[in-house]
C-alpha cells in the first residue's frame, strides 16, 4: 500500500510540474513515506498536519500550493468518510451560532498580541492591504483604510458601527483623519485590551461583544474581514442585523475573502488549527442574504493584493522569530509558516479573492465608491 500511494501522489503532483525530492523550490522532500497515504485520505487537513509533524518540507510552500490549485489537485483527491462527515457537520449544525462565536477569539486572536505587533504593520492591520502606491507594508494597510473611508464617503461626526474591528487600525485611523465617532465589536479580549489603549482619547469604544447582539443607529456600517467567521447559515442574520443598524440613508460596506464557489465550510486544516468555525463566502451566498434588503453598490475584487500582504507577514514573522520563540513552540512555527505561505498561494493562484461591497438602502442617493 505505501508504494501505490506514493506512485499515485507522485503521480498527480506531476501533473501540477512538482516533483518529490526534486530541486525546484516548488518540490517538496518527504521525510516519511507515511505521508503519501495520509495526504490521500485527507489531502487538506493531511498536508497541513504532515508539514508541522515534518514529514515534508518545500523550499517554497507558497510556490507548491499555487502550482497544485491551478493544476485543481485537490478535487482530484477524494476524500474519505472523515472529509465527508467534517462536511456533513457543517451541513447539520450551525458552526457559528452565539454559542461558539467566541471560539476564534480564544484559539486564535487571543494567541498573543507580541505574535500580531511582531507581524503586522504599525496600526496592527490583520486583513489585506492595498498596493497600488504603497512602498512598504505599512503605506499598502493605511492606504487600505483610506481607501475604505473614502468608498464608505465618512464626514466628521458621523457614527460608525464596526462589526469585528480587530485591534481598532480602522476605528483610529477614521476617528483621527476624518472625525467620526466609532463603535467596534469583536470576539478577541485581547484586541479589546490592546485595542483601547491604542484608541485613547479618541471618540472609539471597542467591545467585547457578538455582532448579533449590537443596538443602535449608525450612519455607516461596515466590517473588514469578519464575513469569514460569521458562517453561511448566518448570512441573511448578519444582513438584517445591518439592516436594523443602518439609518434610512447610510451606507454599508464589507470587506472580506471570497470563494469562487459556494461551499458550507473552509478545510479542515484551517477550521482545526487556525480559524475554527470559518468558512468563505461565495459572491451568490453574499447576494442572496442581500437580497431584498439593500442595493449592491460597487463590487470590487481586490484579491491580487493578498498575495505580497501575507509574504510581508511571514516575513515579519520569520525575522521575529528568535524573539518569539520563546512564547510559541517549534511546532506552531511551522504551522503559522504554513498558514501564511498556503494562503498566499490560494490568492496567487486566483481560487481565493478579495471582495470589497459598499451597498445602501433602496431610495437612497448613490455614493461616489469607485476609488480604485
Amino acid at each position: 500500500m505505501p508504494n501505490k500511494t506514493k506512485s499515485i501522489l507522485t503521480a498527480l503532483l506531476a501533473e501540477a510540474g512538482i516533483q518529490v525530492n526534486g530541486s525546484n523550490p516548488w518540490d517538496i522532500t518527504v521525510h516519511d513515506d507515511r505521508f503519501f497515504t495520509r495526504v490521500l485520505q485527507q489531502p487538506h487537513l493531511a498536508l497541513g498536519e504532515g508539514y508541522m509533524d515534518g514529514w515534508w518540507d518545500c523550499p517554497a510552500i507558497d510556490q507548491f500550493i499555487t502550482r497544485a490549485l491551478i493544476a485543481r489537485l485537490d478535487n482530484k483527491v477524494l476524500g474519505n468518510w472523515r472529509v465527508n462527515l467534517h462536511i456533513l457537520r457543517a451541513q447539520l449544525l450551525n458552526l457559528q451560532n452565539v454559542g461558539r462565536a467566541f471560539q476564534v477569539g480564544q484559539q486564535h486572536y487571543d494567541l498573543g498580541n507580541d505574535l500580531y505587533q511582531a507581524m503586522l504593520d504599525k496600526r496592527l492591520n490583520y486583513t489585506c492591504a492595498y498596493w497600488k502606491d504603497a512602498k512598504d507594508l505599512d503605506e499598502a494597510q493605511e492606504a487600505k483604510l483610506e481607501l475604505v473611508c473614502r468608498k464608505i464617503g465618512l464626514q466628521p461626526g458621523m457614527t460608525v458601527l464596526e462589526i469585528g474591528c480587530g485591534w481598532g487600525s480602522f476605528a483610529k485611523y477614521a476617528a483621527e483623519k476624518y472625525g467620526v465617532q466609532v463603535l467596534g465589536v469583536t470576539v478577541s479580549k485581547e484586541q479589546v485590551a490592546l485595542g483601547m489603549e491604542l484608541c485613547h482619547g479618541l471618540p472609539v469604544e471597542l467591545r467585547l461583544q457578538d455582532y448579533r447582539e449590537v443596538q443602535g443607529q449608525f450612519d455607516r456600517v461596515i466590517s473588514i474581514g469578519v464575513m469569514e467567521h460569521v458562517g453561511y447559515k448566518n448570512y441573511p442574520t448578519y444582513m438584517e442585523i445591518v439592516d436594523r443598524c443602518l439609518k434610512p440613508d447610510g451606507v454599508g460596506f464589507i470587506h472580506t475573502i471570497g470563494g469562487n464557489i459556494s461551499v458550507t465550510l473552509a478545510d479542515q486544516f484551517t477550521t482545526q488549527y487556525i480559524f475554527p468555525n470559518g468558512m468563505l463566502p461565495s459572491i451568490a451566498q453574499l447576494a442572496a442574504a442581500m437580497e431584498g434588503l439593500f442595493v449592491m453598490e460597487d463590487w470590487h475584487n481586490i484579491g491580487p493584493h493578498y498575495d505580497p500582504t501575507l509574504m510581508a507577514w511571514q516575513a515579519n514573522f520569520e525575522a521575529a522569530w528568535p524573539k518569539l520563540q520563546a512564547n510559541y513552540s517549534e511546532r506552531f512555527r511551522r504551522m503559522w509558516h504554513y498558514y501564511l505561505l498556503s494562503s498566499a498561494g490560494g490568492f496567487r493562484s486566483r481560487v481565493q479573492q478579495l471582495w470589497q461591497i459598499v451597498f445602501t438602502r433602496p431610495g437612497s442617493p448613490q455614493p461616489d465608491c469607485r476609488m480604485v
